[in-house]
């Protein structure tokens, strides 16, 4: 018996016909896994290959980078202030307001700095990229491209994925900075915590491995975010409106993907972390 036929058989089972859809959606996820990796492997592979668009990165790294400045400074400023706000309010309840700004910046430097960085990124930067090459998609300029003997993977997508894994943790340091900024500014000039405690206790128990910890996350998660908007601008079909869905489906699996994988490195990262005596507050 054919294949086809048994899944035939099986659609018009109502009882398999779940576990039938199931299946389906398990092997089209895998199957796009796979041809998201085989695209990086690609623009990677090409990326170390001649001719080097100098330029073309650096319009990237200009884009990606100087481009966001606003929108992180802004996001990274109120998440310190606000993590503080609230962070006090608990702490209190144990007379541990000393420890205020540890927590802060800990909960800054490990999670919250790369992983928003990487969602307002990707709300900016991916959504862009989906949608550029997405529209050179539809309006056959990738085509033009290769019968001019241009690859189109490593003049469109290999720039600006190599501009991503550049930028994105130079913008997470950033957003560390003025989280720091926010977090000291409601901490101390506005709930009266004291000035010494609340810096001595940061320089004594935030390290640099939580900097790292942060920075080694951004980096995974800048390539992440740029592969998947340039990969679904790439495949891109379907006029206008086909451009309009890569754009979405690149935000929201991006998005998705930055939740997932961020969990996937914060598992295996503190696996390598070094060990702490215990601390008396």
């Amino acid at each position: 018996m054919s294949s086809s036929s048994t899944l035939e058989r099986l659609n018009e089972n109502p009882v398999a016909r779940p576990f039938v859809a199931i299946g389906n959606m398990a092997i089209s996820g895998l199957t796009e896994l796979g041809l998201v990796v085989q695209f990086f492997a690609s623009a990677v592979a090409l990326a170390c290959r001649p001719p080097f668009r100098v330029t073309l990165l650096l319009n990237q790294m200009e884009f990606v980078g100087v481009g966001s400045l606003f929108i992180i400074m802004l996001t990274g400023t109120f998440t310190g202030a606000v993590f503080t706000l609230q962070t006090v309010n608990g702490l209190a309840q144990f007379n541990l307001e000393s420890v205020v700004g540890t927590t802060v910046m800990i909960g800054v430097t490990r999670e919250l700095a790369p992983v928003l960085t990487a969602l307002m990124v990707t709300g900016r930067v991916a959504s862009a990229m989906a949608t550029e090459l997405g529209t050179m998609r539809v309006t056959e300029q990738i085509d033009a491209m290769e019968v001019m003997a241009v690859n189109p993977v490593q003049y469109l997508a290999s720039p600006r994925i190599v501009a991503s894994a550049i930028m994105v943790p130079c913008l997470s340091m950033l957003f560390v900075a003025v989280a720091y900024a926010g977090a000291y500014i409601m901490a101390v000039p506005v709930l009266g915590i004291d000035e010494g405690a609340y810096i001595s206790r940061i320089q004594e128990y935030v390290a640099s491995y939580d900097v790292m910890h942060g920075f080694y996350k951004s980096i995974i998660l800048g390539v992440l975010l740029a592969t998947v908007g340039c990969y679904k601008g790439y495949n891109a079909a379907g006029g206008a409106r086909g451009v309009g869905n890569a754009t979405t489906q690149a935000v929201v699996i991006s998005s998705i993907s930055v939740f997932v994988l961020d969990y996937v490195l914060s598992a295996l990262l503190m696996k390598f972390e070094p060990t702490y005596n215990a601390v008396s507050y």
